[in-house]
């Protein structure tokens, strides 16, 4: 059974800081692409930024030059570096991840972490 969970959710003021972890655990053979993904309410969920196996990144155009994501690959774990936060920010936050085990491959998702950026 592979699990994901996510940590570092939070209250701060615009202008501020936050960093997320989601780890993965379980019987892994290895992880792919590892994902962040925000969802405002009354809203789709969007991808922020995505880690490829070998480290080549994405960002949404929004979170570009604010927002940073790394893995760190020996502890199955990736983050999600979010500076110069504002309001519209706020959304639970949620790690999505392709991970293989002995028997298959598929996409994962964590539980989901709120940030809550007040003006």
């Amino acid at each position: 059974q592979v699990q994901l969970v996510e940590s570092g959710g939070g209250l701060v003021q615009a202008g501020g800081s936050l960093r997320l972890s989601c780890a993965a655990s379980g019987s892994i053979t290895s992880i792919h692409y590892m994902n962040w993904y925000y969802q405002a309410p009354g809203k789709q969920r969007e991808l922020v930024a995505s880690i490829s196996s070998g480290g080549s990144t994405n960002y949404a155009d929004s979170v570009k030059g604010r927002f940073t994501i790394s893995r760190d690959n020996a502890r199955n774990t990736v983050y999600l570096q979010m500076n110069s936060l504002k309001p519209e920010d706020t959304a639970v936050y949620f790690c999505n991840a392709a991970i293989s085990t002995s028997f298959t491959l598929r996409d994962y998702w964590g539980q989901g972490t709120q940030v809550t950026v007040s003006s």
